[in-house]
């Protein structure tokens, strides 16, 4: 089959062909039908999360028609449709895995970083963590579900029942974000790069009510707020617009650093949180309400062979919501 590997940090991926892998106890063989293109992704490529055995096969927004293993011949168990995400595989035995924290698992493994993922024509997953498609959704609309989906659902949970969210960096994330945070009766304001009037125009086309920078204030006091972008500065100007009892969540598993802020802005029982990874829990409930909403994600579509192109257009934002790969 064909795909594209990554072999040390700093070189661009490469296109190979390797052999088609074969599902082992508990695994499913999948057809990839689209991949979505991830801001991990860069962090991978560029050293900032480790790849500790490479050469690795990136890409963890897998969407793929089941072709063999463990249940495939049991629609119920085995969907034709599946969606894989980051997180792989779970020991499930730990005290994590065991109190419903299997995100925090000690032992966890993640797609296209620790186990082969899905840029390329086939891919093997965990049979646990393979989430039914839900009707109504093409493989590449699918796609940005499965992690910029799934991650933006888990930090909106850490928001409570925040009606002013704060949205920092409006990419693949944030725009599926805000039509639920919408749809839920919550008013969105986006944050941007300076001078970026067209991803800010793209927010208000989403239903934000107001758009603006980074740096600018917003028109009244946040309730929650939401840093999508890999930036550690975002904190404490998210927790400047917060109100009194507000929540930061950054959403990223990376971080540029934090620079020191005074003590005022967290004061006021105003909190700092992260989110790592997510659960299957998750998983279930945001594809559950993807149709309900309904979201409709904002794709551009790349082939295989053009993974760099779309890793580079990503780190420029010279599209709007999301990448997907096509083999």
């Amino acid at each position: 089959m064909r795909a594209m590997i990554f072999e040390e940090v700093g070189r661009p991926l490469r296109a190979v062909e390797v052999p088609v892998p074969e599902p082992g106890p508990g695994q499913l063989l999948l057809r990839v039908e689209a991949c979505g293109v991830c801001r991990t992704d860069l962090h991978l490529l560029d050293g900032e999360v480790e790849i500790s055995s490479p050469p690795r096969i990136l890409g963890h927004q897998i969407v793929g028609t089941v072709l063999a293993g463990e249940g495939e011949d049991d629609p119920a168990e085995a969907p034709r449709l599946v969606g894989v995400p980051w997180l792989g595989w779970t020991d499930g035995t730990c005290a994590y895995c065991l109190s419903g924290r299997e995100n925090l698992c000690p032992n966890a493994r993640f797609t296209g970083c620790d186990i082969d993922g899905g840029m390329a024509e086939y891919a093997v997953a965990d049979a646990r963590y393979c989430f039914a498609i839900p009707g109504g959704f093409s493989s590449v609309q699918a796609a940005p579900l499965l992690c910029a989906g799934l991650i933006g659902y888990r930090a909106l949970g850490m928001c409570g029942d925040a009606r002013r969210l704060g949205l920092y960096g409006f990419g693949a994330s944030a725009h599926i974000l805000a039509q639920l945070a919408r749809w839920q009766g919550r008013e969105v304001f986006a944050f941007t790069r300076s001078g970026d009037r067209a991803t800010q125009a793209f927010a208000l086309e989403l239903g934000a009510v107001w758009a603006g920078a980074s740096e600018d204030s917003p028109p009244e006091p946040l309730d929650a707020a939401i840093i999508f972008a890999p930036v550690g500065s975002l904190v404490p100007a998210a927790l400047r617009a917060l109100a009194p009892g507000g929540t930061v969540v950054c959403s990223g598993i990376h971080l540029s650093d934090i620079p020191s802020f005074p003590y005022a802005i967290l004061w006021g029982e105003r909190v700092l949180r992260s989110v790592a990874n997510l659960t299957r829990r998750d998983g279930i409930e945001m594809l559950a309400l993807a149709p309900q909403v309904p979201i409709e994600t904002h794709v551009t579509t790349y082939p295989l062979a053009e993974a760099n192109e779309a890793l580079a257009d990503l780190r420029a934002g010279r599209f709007r919501g999301a990448a997907v790969l096509v083999p």
